[in-house]
C-alpha cells in the first residue's frame, strides 16, 4: 500500500514528513475547494479570472481535433473552461481528468458530462501513471494540451519541478501544448493569511491529513494534542505548513509498522509550496522542454498562466 510505504519513509527521518498528495481524500477534497473560495486564498480565483480571459486564445492557438488532459483535475470547473472554448470553436475534442481523489475526480466528470460533445474519462492516478494512460495509444493527427494549473508545480521543490515536466514532455509531441498555473512571490503576511487563515480552514485541512492515517493505518493520533504551523521561508521562497506536536507524545500507525516519540514543539512537515518569479517560470520551462508561447499575469493576485510549446529535444 503506497500510503503505508510513503509513511514509513518520511517517519523515518528527521523532520518527519508527509507527502502533500495525501491530503486529498474526500474530505479533504472538499475542505480545499472551501478554501478556495476563502478571501484570503487568491490563488483560485485569480486561476479562474485568467482562464476565462485566456481560454479563447488557447483554444484558437491548438489544431483540431484536440486531446485535452488535466492533471490534478479538482472539481473540473476550470479545465470546464477550457472545454467550452474548443466546443465554441467546433473543435472535436477528448478529455481526461487525472486526480488522487476519487471524489474530486467524480464532481469533475459529472460537471464535463453537462458539455456536449465532451468524451471524458477520468484516471484515479498519480499524474505520472494517469498521464501516460491519457496519452497511450498514440494519437493521430492533432495536438494534446496539458493543464497542470492550480500551482500545483509548487509542491516540488525546483529541481524535482523540472523532472517532473520534462517527464511531461516525453509524452508529448513538439508542438503540443502545456497550460502551466504558478503562484508567484508576494509579501509575507498575504502569504501566511492565505496558508493559515483566519476562520482556521487551512488549520482543518492540514490536521485531516492525520484523521485520514487514523482511519486508513489504524494510527492513534489525538487531533487535540496538534496544532497547524505556515511559515514562509524567504531563503528557499516557499511556504511550509507543518503539523506541531503540543505535548510529549508518542504515536502507533500498525499497518505502516510505525512507532513515533514526538517531543513538545516537534513537527511534522507536511507541504512545500514555491513561489517563483516571472523570469523563473520561463526557464523552468525551458529547461524541461517547452517554449513559453503566451503568458496571462494577475498582477493583483501574483499569479502568472503560462502557455507553452513543446519543443524538439
Amino acid at each position: 500500500m503506497s500510503l503505508a510505504r510513503d509513511v514509513k519513509a518520511g517517519f523515518a527521518g528527521r523532520p518527519r514528513s508527509l507527502p502533500p498528495k495525501y491530503f486529498y481524500d474526500a474530505l479533504g477534497s472538499r475542505l480545499f475547494e472551501a478554501i478556495g473560495q476563502l478571501p484570503w486564498y487568491r490563488i483560485t480565483k485569480a486561476e479562474k479570472r485568467l482562464l476565462r480571459r485566456a481560454a479563447p486564445a488557447v483554444a484558437g492557438a491548438l489544431t483540431g481535433p484536440v486531446r485535452v488532459v488535466e492533471l490534478g483535475s479538482g472539481s473540473g470547473e476550470k479545465i470546464a473552461l477550457v472545454i467550452e472554448a474548443l466546443r465554441a470553436r467546433r473543435k472535436t475534442t477528448v478529455v481526461h481528468v487525472v486526480d488522487l481523489s476519487a471524489a474530486a475526480l467524480a464532481d469533475s466528470l459529472q460537471r464535463l458530462a453537462k458539455i456536449p460533445g465532451a468524451k471524458a474519462r477520468g484516471h484515479h492516478a498519480t499524474y505520472e501513471k494517469g498521464l501516460l494512460e491519457a496519452t497511450h495509444p498514440p494519437r493521430g493527427r492533432g495536438e494534446c494540451l496539458v493543464l497542470f494549473l492550480g500551482s500545483n508545480i509548487g509542491n516540488f521543490d525546483p529541481h524535482d519541478a523540472e523532472r517532473f515536466l520534462a517527464s511531461v514532455r516525453r509524452r508529448l509531441r513538439p508542438g503540443d501544448a502545456l497550460l502551466l498555473g504558478v503562484d508567484l512571490v508576494k509579501p509575507e503576511r498575504t502569504l501566511l493569511e492565505a496558508y493559515d487563515d483566519p476562520l482556521g480552514l487551512t488549520a482543518v485541512f492540514n490536521r485531516n491529513v492525520l484523521l485520514r492515517l487514523n482511519r486508513e493505518l489504524g494510527a492513534d493520533f489525538d487531533l487535540a494534542a496538534w496544532e497547524h504551523r505556515a511559515v514562509w521561508n524567504a531563503d528557499l521562497r516557499r511556504v511550509e505548513m507543518h503539523l506541531v506536536s503540543l505535548v510529549r507524545q508518542r504515536v502507533a500507525i500498525p499497518r505502516a509498522g510505525v512507532v513515533a516519540d514526538f517531543a513538545a514543539g516537534e513537527t511534522i512537515f507536511t507541504e512545500s509550496s514555491y513561489k517563483y518569479e516571472l523570469p523563473d517560470v520561463e526557464s523552468l520551462a525551458l529547461a524541461a522542454g517547452f517554449r513559453r508561447e503566451r503568458q496571462w499575469i494577475d498582477g493583483d493576485a501574483r499569479f502568472a498562466l503560462t502557455l507553452c510549446r513543446a519543443i524538439d529535444i
